[in-house]
């Protein structure tokens, strides 16, 4: 029997597009310089993809299909749990992506300790490396005092080594560190390719449905920031976790992007060690704590990431030029937002900002995607401008419109009850949302229908 004969393609690095040339531009996904060059077999594609479909080959009725109750099983690591929507479901992928040096094995090792240790209900966990030595996996544990019998180690990349691993030890968890070092041996392409990773994620997933276990992928980002490999890996996963933070700071912020059992956008708060990742259980208390009281240009705002409020402060710097053109410098929140706010400032209030450098920072390090702090952040500019006072007890909540507006927004009592918990007295909200908060406490509640009247009971 001839051999396979080997072909050279183009592969997109995002959608997993192929051409048989180099393309500028993804036709697929529209992605600019994504092609990359790799090898593969002519009758190459059909192995892992159908194996995927024998899940279920049986056509029933939808009335007839048994709903399987999901059990979750708690880490004791409460904000992993949390974030993860109550704990973690047996049978379920999940990707752990993060920049390197950020905490990704750390945390993943901390995971397993908990796992394998937990009194009455102790698992067995796989931990297999890519990228270090069982040496350097066991000077790690050391150093966070991580002992277990049932957690086991293997240094192993090639991808039918660790399945005979799994038929062997037969674990309840397994933690791959990481997907990019892994690979099949019948498939052309280096570890670390879309076809590798593609294929490898996909028999992970067949490995995790049809033995309910729990894995865990490990993944490498670009310099862009996105998970290295196809796009189609983080369809796969049923769960995609991201750490956020940059490594020089403390804290760690980790984000459920996508997540089939539980909310999305959710995040936990990590600080990170000599005894490695230690959770943050209020991290609002943790941003606001080295708040200064008497400065202008400080407010405190309250956001929603997925189902917790959280309170921030946004700090605002306003100075004049010494360039013709002024810069816009944001940190923490969409820069269009906020030269968005800055023109409304301009147009309705009638602030002279157009000779003036703005730099506008979310302390903490979090970033803000939703729109519950623009009155806040366009408050915060006002008083940097004008040199005022936001009172110290004073949170800022509202959306504001183009014609300076202030508008309605989502949740807004779970945002004050977070306030009136860190012993905030007062509160400017909008006026449309005041029949809809259900508890006031002790909140000395302000409905105000524009930004002006907000900057108003700010001055007193």
């Amino acid at each position: 029997m001839k051999p396979a004969k080997i072909k050279t393609i183009f592969r997109c690095q995002q959608c997993g597009y192929s051409s048989a040339k180099w393309l500028g531009r993804c036709p697929d996904c529209g992605q600019w310089n994504s092609f990359a060059e790799e090898k593969e077999a002519a009758k190459a594609g059909s192995g892992t993809a159908r194996q995927l479909t024998g899940f279920s080959s049986e056509v029933v009725p939808l009335d007839k299909v048994s709903v399987e109750e999901f059990n979750r099983f708690n880490t004791g690591i409460n904000e992993f749990d949390r974030m993860l929507g109550g704990g973690v479901v047996p049978g379920s992928l999940i990707l752990l992506g993060g920049p390197p040096g950020i905490g990704k094995s750390t945390l993943m090792l901390q995971v397993s300790a908990a796992f394998s240790n937990k009194k009455g209900a102790e698992r067995v966990v796989l931990y297999v490396s890519g990228e270090e030595s069982l040496s350097q996996v066991k000077a790690r544990a050391d150093r966070l005092s991580i002992k277990s019998d049932k957690l086991f180690l293997v240094s192993e990349t090639n991808l039918e080594n660790i399945l005979a691993h799994i038929e062997t030890i037969k674990p309840n968890v397994v933690i791959i560190d990481s997907i990019q070092t892994t690979y099949r041996a019948d498939l052309a392409g280096a570890p670390g390719s879309v076809g590798q990773v593609r294929e490898c994620a996909a028999e992970f997933l067949r490995a995790a449905k049809s033995k309910n276990i729990t894995m865990f992928l490990l993944g490498h980002v670009t310099k862009e920031g996105d998970i290295a490999g196809p796009r189609i890996l983080e369809h796969i996963v049923d769960t995609v976790l991201y750490f956020e933070e940059e490594r020089q700071q403390v804290y760690r912020v980790l984000r459920a992007y996508k997540n089939r059992f539980g909310p999305t956008s959710e995040i936990g708060v990590f600080e990170m060690g000599a005894s490695g990742l230690m959770e943050v259980p209020n991290p609002s208390l943790l941003f606001l704590g080295e708040r200064s009281m008497n400065s202008a240009g400080s407010v405190v705002v309250a956001t929603i990431e997925g189902t917790r409020p959280l309170l921030l402060e946004v700090q605002s710097l306003v100075t004049r030029t010494n360039f013709g053109f002024p810069r816009r410098m944001v940190t923490g929140y969409d820069t269009n937002k906020v030269v968005l706010l800055i023109a409304v400032l301009e147009k309705r209030i009638g602030l002279n900002l157009e000779a003036q450098d703005i730099f506008v920072n979310v302390v903490g390090g979090v970033k803000i995607k939703e729109t519950g702090v623009d009155l806040g952040i366009a408050c915060a500019i006002a008083s940097g401008f004008g040199n005022f006072v936001c009172p110290p007890k004073m949170i800022i909540l509202g959306e504001v419109g183009l014609t300076g507006e202030v508008r309605s927004i989502a949740q807004i009592s779970e945002r004050l009850m977070e306030a009136e918990k860190l012993g905030f007295e007062k509160a400017i909200v909008p006026k449309s949302n005041l029949k809809g908060i259900k508890h006031k406490g002790k909140l000395e509640i302000l409905g105000v229908e524009s930004v002006a009247q907000a900057i108003t009971i700010i001055k007193g």
